[in-house]
């Protein structure tokens, strides 16, 4: 009895060091970046607003538990080929006496009892499955690796949401001075009109024609900035800050200066299918359905296995026959399990992993096609952005000349009223479309290293 105790205790030993082999380290947790957050005291750069992103947006701090969640698969997945020990008790009543221990030998005293209590500990090692436990295992991982791209690529997309929007308040921002601008200079072409009127030098109709450009102008600001407010609210889910009192959140300004790309689209497109990260996770998910296929294959072959137990045997009512009430029993064997008929379960279960595995080839080659999309609208958008900025330049800059030269002749008195407004008004929506331009030039800059995944 005693070489089976030792038997046992060195396979529980052999189990441990197994799994300190097979074990991946959990020891790390996430942190919990939902956290409530306040909005910056001054003004951030790009580069530290993506940090705060990075850092606090509760989407970044779920996929982490993602990644926990599959590295607990795969420690359970390599659990099972370890030795499994389970305490196992129970209580019989029968209807005839039984031995209450195998005899040792003939002429050995036996004891018999209709109700027996038994414990026992027993030990069970696979030895041999099919494979189907090794498939289990490489799946698990691969999956794993999977929800490390995933993380990785939502990293990839919230910097580009983040410069996205910070471009586009840039943009917003310079328009809103320059609504602000034109408000003020309204006003004081107003109070130069009421002084000329108190001259005779200028006729009532002149104000009220100023004043209806004041008013529209006045509702633009109001309009832009609350549009202003919407994108900053925004930009604030995306840092994870609940507390966010409506001060400014960027700073910097927009660069000037647009450049054509003349790209190697093939070349560039054969990067994105090898660098993006979101294409790397479906590759490795495709992978990993590839082995539960195989694992649930494995389910019609024969397992096989060690077991061994220890444990005792007691008579708890009247019993007959001689010896102790009390006695330990223990075994060691294999154990050799055949699948004749499980209900179609294994067959059915095959099936599903089947159709899993297309699915996942077609997501694969949706994903293919979604890529090459990105990466050739991507040029197109920073080619498109370039020229039209490029031409808006151009407008802006006679817009401004034109401003010029109408309000000169105006305080001339050889021009009128209505030509200033006009030339203010398209040196304003010049200004507007040039600011948008570039953000879309810039940001189109960003949707191409998003494309790429870089």
């Amino acid at each position: 009895m005693r070489k089976v105790i030792v038997f046992l205790v060195l396979m529980v030993l052999a189990g441990i060091t197994d799994q300190q082999v097979l074990a991946l380290d959990m020891s790390s947790e996430p942190s919990d970046s939902a956290t409530a957050a306040s909005g910056p005291s001054v003004p951030l750069t790009l580069e530290q607003i993506i940090a705060a992103a990075l850092a606090n947006n509760p989407e970044i701090a779920a996929k982490s538990w993602d990644v926990h969640a599959a590295q607990a698969r795969v420690d359970a997945a390599s659990g099972a080929r370890l030795p499994r020990l389970t305490l196992n008790g129970n209580y019989m009543h029968h209807l005839d006496e039984q031995r209450l221990i195998p005899s040792a030998s003939d002429g050995s005293p036996a004891l018999f009892g209709r109700d027996i209590l038994m414990a026992d500990l027993v030990v069970t090692l696979p030895l041999y499955a099919g494979g189907r436990l090794t498939h289990q295992i490489v799946a698990a991982q691969l999956l794993h690796d999977a929800a490390l791209k995933r993380m990785a690529r939502s990293r990839d997309e919230l910097i580009f949401n983040v410069t996205s929007f910070y471009n586009s308040i840039l943009a917003q921002q310079e328009l809103i001075v320059s609504l602000e601008f034109s408000l003020m200079t309204l006003t004081h072409h107003v109070e130069r009109i009421d002084r000329l009127i108190e001259a005779r030098k200028a006729a009532r109709v002149e104000r009220l024609r100023t004043q209806v450009r004041l008013a529209d102008v006045e509702q633009l600001l109001v309009r832009e900035q609350n549009v202003l407010y919407l994108q900053q609210r925004a930009l604030a889910g995306l840092l994870g800050i609940d507390n966010w009192d409506s001060g400014p959140l960027v700073a910097g300004k927009l660069e000037d200066g647009f450049a054509d790309l003349l790209p190697k689209l093939v070349a560039t497109l054969d990067r994105a299918q090898y660098v993006r990260s979101d294409y790397r996770a479906a590759v490795l998910a495709l992978q990993a359905q590839e082995r539960q296929v195989s694992a649930f294959r494995a389910g019609h072959l024969p397992s096989l296995s060690l077991q061994g137990s220890y444990g005792s045997r007691w008579g708890v009512s009247s019993t007959t026959g001689s010896g102790s009430r009390q006695a330990d029993v223990g075994r060691i064997g294999l154990v050799l399990e055949i699948p004749l008929y499980s209900g179609g379960q294994i067959s059915a279960g095959m099936r599903e992993q089947q159709a899993l595995l297309a699915a996942a080839q077609a997501r694969l080659r949706t994903l293919e096609q979604q890529i090459a999309l990105e990466v050739e609208t991507s040029f197109r958008n920073i080619n498109a952005a370039a020229q039209r900025g490029r031409a808006l330049q151009q407008t802006l800059d006679l817009a401004r000349e034109s401003l010029q030269i109408e309000q000169q002749k105006y305080d001339l008195g050889k021009g009128a009223i209505i030509d200033v407004l006009d030339a203010q008004a398209a040196l304003l929506q010049a200004e507007s479309n040039y600011y948008r331009v570039l953000a879309d030039y810039h940001t189109a800059w960003a949707q191409l290293t998003l494309a790429v995944g870089e």
